[in-house]
């Protein structure tokens, strides 16, 4: 499958398996990545007959309700509509998956096939089972694609704007314990180009030392250039593609009220006593006097709240590191220097293109100087 190494991904599910049953479906359960359960629907007249492939488990508890338990369950469905034995599911021959695969032609987009697939193949790989998918299934997957329905494909996900960082900037209270952290979230995500999930937790209670940059890493070492430009460099232990290797971030200093070096620094005198094992940006709860980490839903609430009472819209979380990336670019900065600013290794950094009909005038000006 695109993307998807499922061998590595077998490989490590079957170096935790222990020998007995229930350890083996755990581990199972514990590969696949769980999200939001949804509640099923029967047509009417339909009933479930009693199979060995589907053992009677409490909902909560089965792999259907994981991201690759979707390709499972959309391909069980397919196989009842069309009267499958279960005898032919596993394995399932080329035609079948193409069968299935041509099914959802027309409705659904090519990267929620893909992901179909990846679960189908992996529960193939763990049972031992052959996975068929040669030239047929190429071509199914390849006529799929054209016949993506418009409905599938979403709108880009608008930037942070420099405008709107700055009316940010503008609306914090700069002595709160709170707004500091926020603000230094904000500029550091904006001009790092960073991912929000490298700078805090995604909740509460999901704080891990081994992921999460902590406050262990103080004192900062903050280098001055010879131009005078001020710069640090701190450690993210884990990220999606380097994994435990993690990765380096540099914020350097602006000479624009925005400044990300600044405002980390702001963050860190205002909350000077946080605990060394506690996340890098906690803040503390003057309410209750105790440190808290500043999580996502919390933080994206306070840009919103100075966003929408200043006329401008609530925005998702990525749009700061794709709002960092356009504003980099339309600055004249060179594609490749912001590119390693936010740790893009592949041509995936041109979906962060935003303005692009200013962007390109602007570099294609450029290279007409001295002609």
């Amino acid at each position: 499958m695109k993307g998807v190494n499922v061998q590595a991904a077998s490989d490590k599910f079957w170096a935790g398996v222990a020998s007995s049953p229930m350890a083996l479906r755990d581990s199972v359960a514990q590969s696949l990545q769980a999200s939001r359960p949804r509640t099923s629907r029967f047509r009417p007249g339909s009933a479930i007959t009693p199979s060995t492939h589907r053992p009677p488990v409490v909902a909560s508890d089965r792999l259907l309700t994981c991201n690759y338990g979707a390709g499972l369950l959309r391909f069980t469905q397919f196989c009842d509509s069309v009267n499958i034995s279960e005898q032919d599911r596993m394995p399932a021959s080329e035609v079948l998956v193409a069968q299935f695969a041509a099914a959802h032609a027309g409705r659904a987009s090519a990267k929620t096939l893909n992901n179909w697939l990846c679960g189908l193949q992996f529960w193939h790989v763990i049972n031992g089972a052959p996975w068929s998918a040669a030239s047929l299934l190429h071509h199914t997957r390849r006529g799929f694609s054209k016949m993506v329905p418009p409905s599938a494909h979403h709108a880009k996900c608008p930037p942070v704007t420099i405008e709107a960082l700055s009316i940010l900037f503008d609306n914090v209270d700069h002595t709160s314990h709170l707004d500091c952290t926020v603000s230094a979230v904000a500029m550091t995500a904006f001009w790092l180009c960073c991912h929000l999930d490298k700078l805090i937790i995604p909740s509460l209670g999901l704080f891990d030392p081994l992921k999460h940059v902590s406050h262990s890493i103080l004192p900062l070492h903050i280098n001055t250039l010879a131009n005078s430009t001020r710069s640090v460099s701190i450690h993210i232990p884990w990220t999606k593609t380097t994994k435990e290797v993690g990765a380096d971030i540099s914020i350097t200093a602006r000479p624009h009220r925005t400044c990300p070096l600044t405002a980390l620094e702001c963050h860190l005198a205002v909350n000077g006593l946080i605990p060394s094992l506690s996340p890098l940006f906690s803040y503390l709860d003057t309410s209750t006097v105790s440190w808290v980490p500043l999580s996502r839903p919390v933080f994206l609430k306070c840009c919103s709240e100075v966003w929408e009472a200043q006329g401008f819209p609530a925005l998702p979380g990525h749009a700061f590191c794709i709002g960092g990336a356009t504003e980099l670019l339309l600055e004249g900065v060179h594609p490749d220097i912001v590119a390693t600013q936010g740790r893009w290794n592949s041509r995936s950094f041109l979906e962060y293109w935003r303005r692009i009909e200013t962007i390109l005038p602007l570099f294609l000006s450029a290279s007409f100087v001295g002609v």
